[in-house]
Order: structure tokens, then C-alpha cells, then sequence
């Protein structure tokens, strides 16, 4: 043994052993509290002040140091835990209570918890803007404990008015430290189901409603029945999102749950888009946002663009310019980009290219009726925008290139993650991207000719000097031909193509074809030992030289076994199957290396969709109305609401045991 063994903390030690990553060295805890200066064990100061690292005579050393009975360690343990019981300690012996009033304390602390419960479950706001006895509204949390105990006799004899002053466990104090009591007992849950296994990690950031950064992590790992799960497990304010910050941030909040970074298996991360990249993209994109928060937000101009179109609508059906049919001409709306960040913007722009001319009308509505000002040069300055020759060819041009990529968007947004669709959507992008670039650009133009045809869109000569803006005094020496199909079409087709590679790169590929290998459908039709083989060495630390040759004897009768037809295993569709199958039928231990490979497989993410879900699940908890909430409120509730699943099986006794643990003056019930 060369260095600190995890397992140590699971054994006779686990109660008082420490060890310390910075200085690669373990400490006895409760020598350390209570050992004397003046005396010295057998082992003298190495596991109260140097550190223990002795790690070949690891054993030895620390079943000398805990000695025998009457040895210093046990009398320093006996004292720790002395310390550590509530019940013992000298502010319990001077607030003796009687057993009535222990019981009535659990009532209204039960009762504050199944309130706190409903309003978390649902992510519902707690106080009220006036609280006082004579409000009519006190908030969502009194209300609803005034109308638990008007049902429940029992409970109304002791809270609210008939508890004492100093023991109403009704206080917003009160209130937000059982909320983190939830929270803290729901992370707690997903790091028991996890059980120190490994596990991948996905990470994004995203600004509130403050416009505050905030950074989410969520788990993937395979469980003990072979499921994955993607548990949200906390949200973290960040003040800027370099690597360096986002690093810090990921790995303390792993210290906060005790999650060792040794055990990840996994990253995901939300990489740099498109628009990012390219400035007039970047820009496009910004003036899309901006119109249809300005159009979708307030119900007058969503009541204007929907009554507009279907005006517009039955025009074209007198005329025969559409048909009508069951499941034809359904009513549209804008959906503005964020609501689901994970979803592709394939809708939002289709509906923007429909509903052209109803905007143009709303933004013209609003130019010269708007009630304010600002509201009425904003309506001006978007309807020159969207009105302009270049806004129309990036509209139509990103909706091409985001429906070409929508198919990939979706398979590798599934939780199951079907990698064999997914490799078989990612060639097929590249190859009608690749085809939109060689032969794609008359079909754009010539649909772009109509577009602005219909909507009486100025269309500049291609084959003058393009003007950036509209400043004439600064004409660039490229024509609008050279840039429009250069600088845009070729670009950003290109910088789709370069995202696709640098995301799915050689290593990328390679773990992917290893995992579509393992995919058990039809049966095991894909299934390449060579594969397979190649995806298991880049996990070295599970995979060595003879680990390696292991697998492969494994692999053999692992195909052989499946290719007999065992009942158990058909009809499997995906790698998560086999997973669940495998221990379903009891053959984890005999095929331990296949299963860890398959496990480590699923590990891996593909896609970030959980995360950005976490984030418009934030932007629920957090709104308008909700936005002066804290950061570690704002974390605790959005726990409990993203993973209400596991929060509903955590008991009240364990929030109340949490609660208690929290302060040490508390009622001892």
C-alpha cells in the first residue's frame, strides 16, 4: 500500500480518521480535539499535528495507535462523543422538559415540515408581502398552516396562536433552515444510491433572473438495478465563467457532499455555439431574442400578432394560396429562446419566417402607438432590423442549417442516449451540410427572392460594394455577392462543420463506436470486439494489461452466451438495457468486467439536456416577483423541486434529525 486507501473510511476507523489531500497525510480527529500537549502516545504527534504517512504499515500503525481499552485514543473518543450527544450537554440540562411539551414541539415542527414539503414539491414562494395577524394574504407557508389546522384539531391546539412565543417554528429563520434541512437530506439520498461509484459530471452556467452567474452540476451514474440517473445536486453563484472559476466551483462543491473528483468518469459541458463565434450571427440572434421578447411578452401585442395572422390566414385560404385540411394551418405562436434552452431554436425561427408579416405589423402597431417613448423608438429600430436584406438570408440561413442538425439535437439530448442514431444523424449532418455548402446556395437565393418579394423587402444589387450598416461614407471592398455567400453562407456552414468535428473528434468517435459496439439490439448486431477493446483502454486505471486480456476471454463468452438466444436478453433496445438486464439476471459478478465497461459507457455523457433543464426549473423558482431570493435558498428549493422524486421519499424523521444537528440549543425531540 503506497498511499490513503478509501476504504478506510468505511472500517473501524471511519469514526474518527482524517485525511488531509494537501498535505497527503491522515489525523486522528479526536486526538486532535482533546490530546493534551503534554502527553504522548505510542505514536507520538504524527496523527494530531505532522500527519500519519507511513502508508506500507498502514494497518499496524493504526490499530497501535488506537491501542487497547484505557488506551489515550479511547478516552479522547469517548470524550468526542460526549460532545457530539446533544442529549447529554449542559443546555439540555438546564431546559429540562416535560414529555407534553416535547411532543407538542414535534406536532408544529411535523406540521412546518409538511407545509415546507407542499410548497417545495410544487415551487411555490413561502412569505407574504404582510404577515402580520390582521393580513388578509400572510403568504403561501402561514396560509397553509392556518388551513392544515382548521383539519386536524390535534395539530390547531398547538401552533400558530396556541404555541408558545418562543416555540412557533413559524419564523422565516425557521422556515429557510428546513428548507436546507430538505435539501441537504435529498443530496444525501442520490449520495447513498451512489455508494462511492463512479459517476460523470455535467456542468453549465446560466445567468438569473438578477443577472447573477450561476453554475449547476448534475451526477450521471448507473445505479445498483443498472438504471441512469442524472440527479441535479446543486446550483453554485460563480462571478465569471473561466475555467479556472467553473474548476473551483465544480470541485467544492464535490468536497461539500464528500464526492471524491477520483471517482468522475465523465464530463459534460456546454460548449461555445455558432453564434458565439461569428459576430453578424451573434448579432442576429440578439435582434431575434429582443423582437419576440418585445412582441411575445405583453398580452395586447400576443392578442395583435395572433388575430393579425389569422386574418393573413384566411386571406391565402379564399385564394387558394393554401389548403385547408384536418391537422392544417394550426395556430402558431412565438416562443421566445430560453424558455427550453435545451431544445433546438428550429421552431422558434420557423414561426418567425410564418408569422413575418403579423411582427412587422405588431412592431409597426407599437411605433406609433406605443404608450412610451422608448417603447416606440425600440418598435422603430426593430422594424429597420428585421426589414433589412441581410436579417431575412440569416433568418432563412439558420433555420436551414439548425434543421439539418435538428435529428442530431434530439438523439443525443435522450437520456438513454441511442448512440448508434445518434452516429448515424452525426454523418448524416455532415453530409447534407457539406451538400448545402456545394450546391445549396442558388435553392437559399431563390427562396430568399420570394421571401422578399412578398414582404416588399428591399433587395440590394449583388454586385455592388457592400455597406456595412447604414453608413454610406464606409463602403467595404467586397461585393454583397462576396459577402453574403463568403463571409456568411460559407462561414457559418463551416464553423457548424468545425463544431461537429471538434466535439466528435478521433478519441470521440473512437468512444463512441466502442459504445455503439455494446448495443444489444437485433441482437448484438453491432457488436466489433476490436471496439469494444479499444474504447475499454482509455480508462487505464480500471483496464490494465491483465485486466485487458481478462475482458477479452470475458467479451468471448459474453457474445456467445447473447447469440444463444437467452430470453432475458431480447428485445433490448439500447446499452441502458443490457445494463438492467444483466442485473436482473444475476450475472454482474460472472461478466464484472463487461458490466463496469458497459456501466463506464453510460457514464459518459453525450449531451448536457439535464443540466439546461435544471436552469429553466432556476428560472421558475427565481422570477420577477421572486428575485431578491438568496443563493442558498434559491439552491435548497430548486434541489427539492428538480428532484422531487427523491425528496418525496425522504422522511420527515430524517429532516427533523437534520434540523435538530443544525443548531445546538434546539428542542431535543
Amino acid at each position: 500500500m503506497r498511499q490513503f486507501s478509501l476504504g478506510w473510511f468505511k472500517g473501524s476507523y471511519s469514526r474518527w480518521l482524517e485525511y488531509s489531500v494537501k498535505k497527503d497525510a491522515a489525523f486522528c480527529l479526536c486526538c486532535y480535539l482533546f490530546k493534551n500537549d503534554y502527553v504522548h502516545g505510542s505514536t507520538g504527534d504524527s496523527f494530531t499535528k505532522t500527519g500519519f504517512k507511513a502508508w506500507n504499515k498502514a494497518s499496524e500503525k493504526l490499530d497501535l495507535h488506537v491501542g487497547k481499552v484505557n488506551s489515550l485514543h479511547h478516552k479522547c473518543f469517548n470524550k468526542m462523543l460526549d460532545l457530539s450527544n446533544q442529549s447529554q450537554s449542559i443546555q439540555v440540562a438546564f431546559d429540562k422538559q416535560s414529555e407534553k411539551q416535547r411532543n407538542e414541539h414535534r406536532i408544529r415542527l411535523n406540521a412546518s415540515i409538511d407545509v415546507v414539503r407542499f410548497l417545495l414539491y410544487f415551487g411555490l414562494s413561502f412569505r407574504g408581502h404582510d404577515e402580520s395577524d390582521s393580513s388578509k394574504n400572510k403568504g403561501l407557508f402561514l396560509g397553509l398552516l392556518e388551513w392544515f389546522a382548521k383539519r386536524l384539531p390535534e395539530v390547531d391546539r398547538v401552533i400558530l396562536k396556541h404555541a408558545p412565543k418562543n416555540d412557533m417554528m413559524t419564523s422565516p429563520k425557521i422556515q429557510k433552515d428546513i428548507v436546507s434541512a430538505c435539501a441537504q437530506e435529498t443530496v444525501k439520498a442520490i449520495i447513498n444510491d451512489l455508494d462511492g461509484d463512479y459517476f460523470g459530471i455535467l456542468v453549465d452556467e446560466s445567468k438569473d433572473i438578477s443577472q447573477h452567474e450561476q453554475m449547476a452540476l448534475v451526477l450521471r451514474y448507473v445505479d445498483k438495478k443498472g438504471q441512469v440517473n442524472e440527479p441535479f445536486i446543486g446550483l453554485v453563484r460563480v462571478h465569471d465563467t473561466s475555467t479556472k472559476s467553473l474548476k473551483e466551483a465544480i470541485l467544492s462543491l464535490l468536497m461539500k457532499h464528500s464526492l471524491s473528483p477520483s471517482k468522475i468518469r465523465g464530463q459534460g459541458y456546454d460548449g461555445a455555439t455558432v453564434a458565439k463565434k461569428h459576430k453578424e450571427v451573434e448579432t442576429f440572434f440578439a435582434i431575434a431574442a429582443n423582437v419576440l421578447n418585445v412582441i411575445g411578452a405583453p398580452f395586447k401585442c400576443r392578442d395583435q400578432l395572433r388575430d393579425h395572422h389569422a386574418e393573413l390566414l384566411v386571406q391565402l385560404l379564399e385564394s387558394g394560396e393554401v389548403q385547408s385540411g384536418k391537422g392544417l394551418n394550426q395556430e402558431r405562436g412565438l416562443q421566445r429562446p430560453g424558455d427550453t434552452r435545451w431544445g433546438s431554436h428550429c421552431k422558434t425561427l420557423d414561426n418567425f419566417v410564418v408569422l413575418f408579416a403579423s411582427i412587422v405589423h405588431v412592431l409597426g402597431v407599437i411605433e406609433y402607438e406605443g404608450q412610451e417613448a422608448n417603447d416606440r423608438l425600440q418598435a422603430e429600430a426593430f422594424l429597420s432590423k428585421i426589414n433589412s436584406f441581410e436579417f431575412v438570408f440569416l433568418l432563412h440561413l439558420m433555420l436551414k442549417v439548425l434543421l439539418m442538425s435538428n435529428e442530431l439535437s434530439k438523439a443525443l439530448q435522450k437520456k438513454e442516449q441511442d448512440i448508434v442514431n445518434a452516429m448515424i444523424f452525426l454523418d448524416l449532418t455532415k453530409e447534407r451540410l457539406q451538400e448545402m455548402r456545394d450546391e445549396g446556395w442558388k435553392s437559399l437565393m431563390d427562396e430568399l427572392y420570394l421571401f422578399c418579394t412578398k414582404h416588399d423587402i428591399l433587395v440590394p444589387n449583388m454586385e455592388e460594394f457592400y455597406i456595412p450598416g447604414k453608413s454610406k461614407c464606409r463602403p467595404s471592398s467586397v461585393t454583397y455577392s462576396h459577402h453574403l455567400r463568403v463571409e456568411l453562407f460559407y462561414t457559418v456552414i463551416d464553423l457548424q462543420l468545425q463544431e461537429l468535428n471538434r466535439r466528435f473528434n478521433v478519441v470521440s468517435s473512437n468512444l463512441l463506436l466502442g459504445m455503439a459496439s455494446l448495443n444489444p439490439a437485433n441482437p448484438f448486431a453491432n457488436f466489433d470486439k476490436e471496439r469494444i477493446m479499444t474504447l475499454a483502454k482509455y480508462y487505464p486505471d480500471e483496464f490494465g494489461e491483465l485486466k485487458l486480456r481478462d475482458l477479452s476471454h470475458q467479451l468471448d463468452t459474453f457474445i456467445l452466451h447473447m447469440q444463444h438466444g437467452d430470453p432475458r436478453f431480447s428485445n433490448l433496445k439500447g446499452i441502458s438495457d443490457l445494463a438492467k438486464a444483466l442485473v436482473e439476471a444475476n450475472l454482474v459478478e460472472i461478466y464484472s468486467l463487461v458490466y463496469l465497461l458497459v456501466k463506464l459507457t453510460l457514464i459518459l455523457p453525450v449531451a448536457t439536456a439535464t443540466v439546461e433543464r435544471a436552469f429553466s426549473s432556476m428560472k421558475y423558482i427565481k422570477d420577477e416577483l421572486r428575485s431578491s431570493i438568496g443563493d442558498a435558498f434559491l439552491n435548497d428549493c430548486l434541489v427539492c423541486y428538480f428532484e422531487k422524486e427523491v425528496f418525496t421519499n425522504v422522511s420527515n424523521d430524517a429532516i427533523i434529525d437534520r434540523f435538530q444537528s443544525m443548531k445546538t440549543c434546539r428542542v431535543q425531540v
